[in-house]
């Protein structure tokens, strides 16, 4: 289990990476919004999409290869994304990276359910692992380019090098028997449906905030080191909150404690936008918490709603859902634009709302995990 949340810490590391690397693309070529945009594209829409046809494969087959094999392969897409100066060259070397963020992590999560032994716990220190990862993108980003620039950009291959190497004796682990043997049951599909809404609604809310708190509270607050940290208490604390989710889930259950996580989130991310001077960094902490909360056990909930196609379901809810979140970035903007960012950050509440009135229609699978 510790090589998975480190393998998983390691693989979205590169999805992290994208953001950190757009910008010294912009600089060193001159690449326009059109453009940049489009790299981010590359990145994380063809990689959701991609997912769930993973979770399919590995549905049919189990294949544990894929989690060496995957993340070696995000960072091979970003390490050749520097050295050709055809943007085709650099679109199809990030789509890459994609592909491979998309390959490892149905398999890596039906690994991790089975390592964890159906644990609450051990599932969100997996979730905990991706979460790090992406944050840690920028971290090592950042400096090897400002040192090296785009020329560097082989140097980020060897974590992933690294990390397949740690994780090439998962490929020992057994998984001839098919899920349906191990997981037995009936799939629903209506149920299954819901959390996705329940999960698309949380992710837009997610997307929105990380991508203006810092601009509002360096408004609300003060300078551009206010905003910064705003940032740094919503990863923090979101850290924190996928922790916190698996040990109330063994408690109260998953159904309610992804409940009461949303009721509790929408006065939150309100008081982002409402509550004025440093006590937003209490609304921001509190608001990431409740959003974190049920994110590992959107996963689980998916693998018991499709107990025989534990892949599809993985593929769905750590990617094609999560991403699809992120059109409510552009929209966040556009509103911003027409009224003022406050307006914008005040309609972002509604989106827990949303989840919470789709969750208050799941119910407990038969399927059940310990804590």
């Amino acid at each position: 289990m510790t090589v998975l949340v480190g393998s998983h810490a390691v693989n979205d590391l590169y999805q992290g990476a994208v953001p950190a690397v757009v910008p010294f693309l912009v600089a060193e070529r001159s690449y326009g919004y059109v453009a940049a945009a489009g790299i981010t594209l590359a990145a994380t829409v063809l990689s959701s999409v991609v997912q769930p046809l993973f979770g399919f494969l590995t549905d049919r087959r189990a294949m544990p290869w894929l989690v060496p094999a995957g993340m070696t392969v995000a960072g091979a897409g970003i390490g050749l994304c520097g050295l050709g100066d055809s943007y085709l060259f650099t679109w199809l070397a990030i789509a890459l990276s994609g592909l491979g963020v998309a390959a490892y992590h149905p398999e890596a999560a039906r690994l991790a359910r089975r390592a964890s032994r159906d644990s609450h716990v051990g599932m969100s220190w997996f979730a905990l692992g991706g979460n790090a990862g992406f944050a840690l993108g920028p971290v090592l980003v950042t400096p090897v380019l400002a040192f090296g620039g785009l020329a560097a950009t082989p140097l980020l291959m060897i974590p992933a090098l690294i990390g397949g190497a740690l994780t090439l004796a998962l490929r020992g682990v057994q998984g001839e028997e098919t899920h349906v043997a191990v997981h037995g049951g009936r799939d629903d599909w209506g149920q299954f449906g819901r959390l996705t809404v329940v999960i698309i609604a949380r992710s837009m809310a997610t997307f929105g905030l990380s991508t203006f708190l810092a601009i509002w509270v360096a408004h609300r607050v003060g300078g551009l080191i206010a905003g910064s940290l705003a940032l740094v208490v919503l990863f923090g604390a979101g850290a924190a909150g996928t922790l916190l989710g698996g040990v109330l889930a063994g408690r109260w259950g998953r159904i309610r404690t992804v409940r009461v996580s949303y009721a509790v989130a929408v006065p939150a991310v309100a008081g982002i936008a409402l509550v004025p001077g440093p006590a937003v960094y209490l609304m921001v902490a509190i608001a990431a918490v409740a959003l974190y909360a049920p994110f590992s056990l959107h996963t689980t909930l998916g693998q018991d709603y499709l107990p025989t196609r534990l892949g599809t379901a993985s593929g769905v809810t750590l990617g094609l859902a999560v991403s699809v979140g992120g059109v409510a970035a552009p929209a966040v903007g556009a509103i911003a634009a027409a009224t003022n960012l406050q307006q914008a950050l005040l309609l972002l509440a509604v989106l827990p709302g949303v989840a919470w009135a789709a969750a208050r229609g799941l119910r407990t699978p038969a399927r059940s995990m310990r804590a």
